[in-house]
């Protein structure tokens, strides 16, 4: 008897776990989405709420960084290899961006190693590893 309510039980707890991982996999898409069409308007401003809180105290943008971001255009956005599973609640992702600098109208592309954590109490993705760095050479 003990066996035939035990196995109710645990179909249940595998499809809520499945339900759980389906949210938080819809999230990522939405987030990664969302991100990439923010980069792809230039809109580094409303890039920086994506980014850890915690992260986004300990290193704020600095305005040296905020001036370069100002004087650049995204011209593209390669994320065609998509995010990687790295733990639990944690993926990575490369990203080519191509920028175009303003003044001169030079492109030039530079490589974002994203890290983003998952926050399962808010069902939220955060960018741990920050804006990129367009400063690379």
């Amino acid at each position: 008897m003990r066996r035939l309510l035990f196995l109710p039980l645990l179909l249940a707890a595998l499809l809520l776990a499945g339900c759980a991982t389906d949210k938080r996999n819809q999230s990522l898409t939405a987030t990664l989405n969302a991100y990439a069409n923010t980069l792809r308007w230039g809109d580094f401003q409303t890039a920086e709420q994506f980014v850890d809180p915690e992260v986004r105290e300990k290193h704020p943008v600095s305005a040296l960084d905020r001036a370069r971001y100002q004087q650049l255009k995204v011209s593209d956005y390669n994320d065609d290899a998509g995010p990687v599973p790295d733990g639990e609640n944690q993926v990575r992702q490369t990203v080519q961006i191509n920028l175009v600098n303003i003044h001169t109208q030079t492109e030039r592309s530079v490589i974002d190693h994203q890290i983003w954590r998952y926050d399962p109490a808010k069902n939220r993705w955060w960018l741990t590893s920050g804006l990129p760095d367009v400063s690379q050479q």
